[in-house]
């Protein structure tokens, strides 16, 4: 592809990402199918031209979905793989046989569905609704993409609950449910039965729900929900688990008993037991998918698939000299699993951490989690207008940590700056406590590498 050609294709996809602006933004979702399922049966319901898994879920959603993306791409079927949200570009979210979608094929398809997402807009504003979200018209732009590749089987991530969310439109073969805990309390409910009562709203008649290790309270509302859809469940511990895991050069090896075998020495270049855990749950969600849990994986194949997997911004090194690491936890549940993997995994001698939280986050849980496992903390902000203004949320860390282990430096680059020349050669820096944090660190840290 020629330079000009390459600068064309870009324009138009960053066209499609501003005209996706311009509409009501993912941190206000619509609780709301009616006009994302409106939109798709103008477009000749694309979603049903595909299998589908469905994952919803806490913490580990991105990541069980891209191990479950990987190995099915390893069994030789064209892949379809939607995620939430991107680091960088938008491109990220929609993934067309493991490579994040073209900008030329975002901006055709874009063009396409553009017709039919302005005639669902009319038809709300008729009726004083508001017009299709970013998060919707999003939506309905993946499906129409995975139609046009055309794939043999979408990986589709939950944006945000699941009864209500823009993907349940789709019918998910397979329903995969990631640990369930506390977040977005405002919008999904103020505990964590209530959450999981929205979450199991992917699950649909007749469908394989393939569940993590849950609290009685989470397991109670799915086992209900499945039970109402006639629904098979199988749940991590009692039908398939990590039997072992070990740390191994660039990641871990494990072995893992599914639904239909016993799968050894595998290896999972991530690093945490959460993330071990999370490829069990993508196994057995493969298992249900390719043969409704009754027919072993090959172990060479799923050898491949697990080695090809990446998941980029959980627990990824995007620096050396010193090591920086970052990590999009942005919830307790997440940032423990980040603590225990910090320990687990690495033998850094200290972790600075550069941190800056969203308003909508439990800012002090994220924090206390991380406390015990980090020397310093340099406190900053995304340039999200839900970002805690870096001073605010540095009056919360020192009463938790004490101001002698605190800084503050508001602009993210002078922060990852001040962290990388105070901290020791054997030492970390690790960026987390939002997505938008990390994938502006992603761009700092490209910049000064002379990466585009």
């Amino acid at each position: 592809m020629s330079d000009d050609q390459h600068d064309a294709d870009r324009a138009d996809a960053d066209r499609v990402y501003a005209e996706l602006l311009d509409r009501i933004g993912e941190h206000a979702p619509q609780p709301r199918l009616e006009p994302t399922r409106r939109a798709v049966e103008l477009l000749g319901d694309p979603q049903r031209s595909y299998g589908i898994i469905h994952i919803t879920g806490t913490n580990g959603k991105t990541s069980t979905s891209r191990i479950a993306e990987s190995i099915l791409r390893a069994h030789g079927l064209r892949t379809g793989l939607m995620t939430s949200p991107h680091l960088v570009r938008v491109n990220e979210r929609i993934v067309i046989d493991g490579e994040p979608i073209s900008d030329r094929a975002l901006a055709d398809n874009w063009d396409d569905i553009q017709p039919y997402l302005l005639m669902v807009d009319a038809e709300l504003a008729a009726n004083g609704e508001q017009a299709l979200s970013y998060f919707e018209a999003l939506t309905v732009l993946a499906f129409a993409c995975f139609a046009d590749a055309p794939v043999d089987v979408a990986v589709v991530e939950v944006g945000m609950g699941g009864e209500w969310d823009s993907t349940n439109v789709a019918d998910g073969d397979v329903a995969v449910l990631t640990p369930i805990a506390l977040d977005h309390t405002n919008r999904l409910g103020r505990t964590v039965a209530e959450i999981a009562r929205t979450k199991a709203g992917i699950i649909k008649p007749a469908a394989q729900v393939v569940t993590a290790l849950q609290t009685t309270e989470a397991m109670d509302e799915i086992t209900r929900a499945a039970e109402l859809d006639e629904a098979t469940v199988v749940v991590e511990g009692v039908d398939f688990q990590v039997t072992d895991a070990r740390l191994a050069v660039g990641g871990q090896a494990l072995t893992v008993r599914g639904r239909a075998g016993t799968y050894d020495d595998l290896l999972l270049p991530l690093f945490g037991p959460h993330q071990a855990q999370n490829a069990a749950v993508a196994i057995a969600a493969v298992e249900s998918f390719l043969g409704a849990g009754t027919q072993p994986l090959s172990p060479e194949v799923l050898a491949e698939g697990l080695a090809e997997v990446t998941s980029p911004g959980r627990l990824q090194v995007i620096a050396t000299e010193p090591t920086v690491i970052v990590d999009a936890a942005h919830n307790p549940h997440g940032a423990e699993a980040l603590a225990r993997a910090l320990m687990g995994s690495f033998a850094f001698t200290s972790v600075t951490a550069v941190v800056g939280v969203l308003d909508d986050k439990d800012a002090h849980g994220i924090i206390a989690a991380l406390d015990p496992v980090v020397e310093r903390f340099v406190v900053s902000q995304s340039d999200s207008e839900r970002a805690i203004p870096a001073a605010q949320l540095a009056e919360l860390v020192a009463q938790i940590a004490g101001p002698d282990r605190v800084q503050v430096a508001p602009a993210l680059d002078e922060a990852i700056a001040a962290a990388r020349e105070s901290c020791e050669p054997t030492g970390a820096v690790l960026v987390t406590g939002s997505v938008t944090l990390v994938g502006q660190a992603f761009s700092i840290l490209g910049r000064q590498n002379g990466d585009s």
